[in-house]
């Protein structure tokens, strides 16, 4: 009967017998401490004193308790809480029931916050320690000095722009993680919507003596969410042109793949491609994480928010598409958009 209880619980858990020896290891706890563990003594299984200890007390004196048990294997370590529980058995003796939950996840989220706050903190005060020294120059030295007056006037426009974008951003990931599960039902044209995108950047492009070429056919499509399909198209655009050659080509095409293996269906693939610099190989994997910019003085000058390619995962993935970053030094980079047709 108790084995069944335990073998439906989804964390891991053991039941000790009488003599200390796991009687029963669940499925979960067989997956996370190995197999070998049935039938081995609770000392030889659990080995740290922090866990030993309450199993002990609860033995002899048939005392509860709650502790922290480290599982390594390898080179990653899981961190469980264990709940330990005494039950009496008919002869006088004790057998002690062992739950294991994982605190693994919730460590690394509130790890992931204070790094989120912290970067949040720094991306906003460097523009306002900016903006908080020009008021204090334009109070100053430059309160009689007009041309001074407009120069800094400016610098303070730019810097509350790159605020802006900033808040703006954080929004739409915001936005984006509470829909994260909610699949988008409107159909959609991507062809047309691209070849949109692109009249709204090209003016834009061309003053950068950058041009934008798209190949595609008559028609794409796709189900997805219009404005955040718009915002996929217009980042990766937009980044192309920003760290591109300069002069230099944007290309994009649109093709349709009968059957994509990963989706297991019928998808269409957007490619978006520059002939600029390229992106060292140590950098690649990490172009989605917040934040993250391979050259931070340029991204800044340029007005990046260092969110672009995050919140474009963020929309590919609650598309169920899938997102791939390709770059070879000195030859460009190639960024690849699947989501499946509709």
């Amino acid at each position: 009967m108790i084995e069944s209880i335990l073998n439906a619980l989804a964390e891991p858990a053991m039941l000790l017998d009488a003599a200390g020896r796991v009687a029963v290891a669940n499925p979960a706890a067989q997956d996370r401490l190995g197999v070998w563990v049935v039938g081995r003594s609770y000392v030889s299984v659990l080995r740290q004193p922090s866990l030993l200890q309450p199993v002990e007390e609860a033995f002899a004196e048939g005392k509860p308790g709650v502790t922290r048990f480290v599982h390594s294997t390898g080179a990653v370590e899981t961190l469980f809480e264990v709940t330990v529980s005494p039950i009496p058995v008919p002869d006088g003796r004790r057998q002690v029931l062992l739950v294991f939950r994982d605190l693994s996840e919730a460590r690394a989220g509130e790890s992931m916050r204070r790094d989120f706050v912290g970067n949040v903190s720094h991306e906003l005060k460097t523009p306002l320690t900016a903006i908080m020294g020009f008021i204090e120059t334009l109070q100053g030295p430059a309160r009689d000095d007009p041309k001074g007056r407009d120069r800094f006037l400016a610098l303070m426009a730019q810097e509350t722009a790159r605020m802006n974008r900033l808040v703006s951003d954080l929004l739409s990931l915001s936005r984006l993680e509470g829909q994260s599960r909610k699949r988008p039902t409107d159909r959609i044209d991507m062809a047309a919507l691209v070849s949109e995108t692109i009249g709204m950047l090209r003016p834009g492009a061309e003053a950068d003596a950058v041009e934008i070429r798209f190949d595609a056919p008559a028609s794409a499509q796709v189900i997805g969410d219009r404005d955040q399909l718009v915002q996929i198209v217009s980042n990766l655009i937009e980044n192309a042109i920003k760290y591109g050659a300069h002069p230099g080509i944007v290309s994009l095409s649109l093709l349709h793949i009968d059957r994509e293996p990963v989706l297991r269906g019928p998808a269409w693939r957007l490619t978006v491609s520059d002939t600029g610099p390229g992106i060292p190989p140590e950098h690649v994997p990490r172009l989605t994480e917040r934040f993250y910019r391979v050259d931070t003085g340029r991204s800044r000058t340029q007005g990046g928010t260092g969110l672009g390619l995050a919140i474009v995962k963020h929309i590919v993935n609650r598309h169920r598409g899938r997102l791939r970053i390709e770059s070879v030094e000195g030859q460009g980079t190639e960024v690849t958009v699947i989501l499946p047709a509709s």
